[in-house]
């Protein structure tokens, strides 16, 4: 009867202690395991990887100088999309979380984990293709619950202003006062705040500052 197949696995995460005790985990929760590679970062990885080395799970940081985990996948997605990638990281913010699963990353797992559930997550991920624990579904589940159709939402807003508030929002980015503006369209600095109190509320933001970046970011204004 044949033997397991052997898993074999890249590691790229720039904290050379944290790497190695990964190492150590991993041979002792994965006997069919071999590790083919290590690397600092997403730069270091494009420059050891090659068809002839290629790992069945790339396990990864996000946080990494020079090249970061986002930008490390996205490579990988383009150069070699065959390769399964597991997140290992201390970053736990939901937006990190759900561009990593958008980008397509098999597995999100802590650095904090319990040594069970690594191998739990290398075994999943290689005979079912993936491996969620309950902390990233809830994390999906209340990404979908509380911001649906996030570019719906700044579509809809943008599309509200009415002209009045499209010029008051020209004016806003410039260095111009409420009171300057409110000469400037003629109307009463009472309007000019009506205005500008809307636009708060449409682009849920709490200040003037906010209120320049959000129409640069989203090309309503140029300087």
């Amino acid at each position: 009867m044949p033997g397991k197949p052997i898993m074999r696995l890249a590691l790229v995460d720039d904290h050379t202690l944290f790497r190695k005790g990964l190492i150590s985990l991993i041979e002792l929760v994965c006997s069919d395991c071999v590790i083919l590679f290590e690397a600092d970062n997403g730069l270091d990885l494009q420059q050891k990887l090659t068809k002839s080395n290629e790992p069945d799970i790339l396990i990864m940081d996000i946080n990494m100088p020079k090249m970061d985990g986002f930008a490390a996948v996205q490579w990988l997605n383009e150069n070699f999309p065959l390769i399964k990638i597991l997140v290992v990281s201390m970053v736990e913010k939901e937006e990190s979380i759900l561009l990593m699963l958008k980008l397509g990353v098999k597995g999100y797992l802590s650095k904090d984990v319990e040594p069970p559930v690594l191998g739990e997550a290398l075994n999943a991920i290689m005979n079912k293709g993936f491996y969620y624990t309950d902390f990233i579904t809830g994390k999906l589940v209340h990404a979908l619950q509380n911001d649906k159709d996030p570019d719906k939402t700044k579509t809809d807003a943008i599309r509200s202003m009415n002209d009045r508030e499209k010029d008051f929002l020209k004016l806003a980015c410039s260095e111009l006062t409420y009171y300057e503006i409110a000469g400037k369209m003629f109307v009463s600095p009472k309007t000019v705040d009506g205005y500008r109190n809307a636009l708060f509320e449409k682009f849920t933001v709490k200040s003037r500052v906010g209120l320049v970046l959000y129409a640069l970011k989203h090309g309503l204004v140029q300087l």
